[in-house]
């Protein structure tokens, strides 16, 4: 008995198998926590190279790995191209990146992973960034990644 697989037979787990190892990888699962804890969705490499204890040239390179996925995607804001102190370029996740991330179940943790993020103590320059004008998501990723905040009253 062989164990290879018939000619013509598709594994129906391979895909999941494989996202599931894409997403698990270090770098890029802090990558993906910090857009879904940022409040736009959207961070400058900036911003990730503060948060995230890598050099920039690794995260960018799993920044490229993440949008080969079609998990995220640069987002330029164009007013911001000839500001010097200013980022320009925001990396923030697509539409089939939010389906993704809710099959795996990383949406459920958005909550918590904005709360970690606000309590980050940052630089006076990751905080201009924070600040910084940004380019408008596409409708449906904005609509996946909102929750309801607690009220004060909530957690009396």
């Amino acid at each position: 008995m062989s164990d290879t697989a018939p000619e013509g037979f598709e594994d129906p787990f391979a895909e999941q198998r494989r996202m599931r190892e894409l997403l698990s990888q270090e770098t890029r699962h802090l990558i993906i926590q910090l857009i879904l804890g940022h409040q736009a969705h959207l961070v400058s490499l900036a911003e990730l190279d503060y948060m995230i204890p890598k050099n920039e040239a690794a995260i960018l390179d799993q920044l490229e790995t993440l949008r080969e996925a079609g998990i995220l995607d640069v987002y330029v804001h164009e007013p911001n191209v000839s500001t010097r102190n200013l980022p320009s370029k925001f990396w923030g996740p697509t539409e089939h990146g939010v389906e993704i991330l809710y099959e795996h179940n990383f949406l459920r943790g958005v909550p918590v992973a904005r709360a970690v993020y606000e309590e980050t103590r940052k630089s006076e320059r990751i905080t201009r960034h924070e600040g910084a004008p940004r380019p408008a998501l596409p409708e449906a990723v904005t609509e996946a990644l909102e929750f309801d905040e607690p009220k004060a009253s909530d957690t009396l």
